[in-house]
């Protein structure tokens, strides 16, 4: 059995609009460097163009490592439903195709990159001409039948 367990910032900016929420696979809460399929927590930023701010954890455990793969992929991206995009160390290419299916856009970061330095370079493209498929990706929460999880 895969158990999820999410944690929000109480208060936290919930802005709509060109703002997104972004998961961040990480072991040490500082460097994106996670698989996905094996990450036990997500860390989740508000990120926009001009203001980020941290918005909670989601963790993820498998009890006595029971459970499909397929059931690890569905157990990650319910629980991270609500964000357009999530980097990760690595990611498998069924995960990555379930992901896409859910409307979550997968990233592969290369080098453990440091979270904030990956936040500042996104804010970057947000604040210039974004690629249609992340200016889509921006507006997720906006479209009909998104639930607020």
């Amino acid at each position: 059995m895969i158990r999820t367990r999410r944690f929000d910032i109480i208060g936290g900016s919930t802005r709509k609009g060109l703002a997104m929420k972004v998961a961040f696979a990480s072991t040490d809460k500082v460097h994106i460097d996670g698989h996905f399929g094996q990450a036990e927590e997500f860390y989740i930023w508000n990120i926009g163009p001009e203001e980020a701010s941290f918005a909670g954890v989601v963790q993820v455990q498998a009890e006595a490592e029971m459970g499909h793969s397929d059931d690890k992929i569905e157990a990650r991206g319910a629980a991270l439903a609500d964000c357009a995009l999530v980097y990760v160390a690595e990611i498998g290419g069924p995960a990555a195709a379930r992901l896409v299916a859910k409307r979550i856009h997968p990233l592969k970061s290369k080098d453990r990159e440091p979270i904030t330095d990956v936040i500042a370079k996104l804010q970057e493209v947000l604040k210039g001409n974004p690629p249609p498929w992340l200016r889509k990706a921006m507006l997720k929460s906006e479209r009909p039948g998104f639930a607020d999880n």
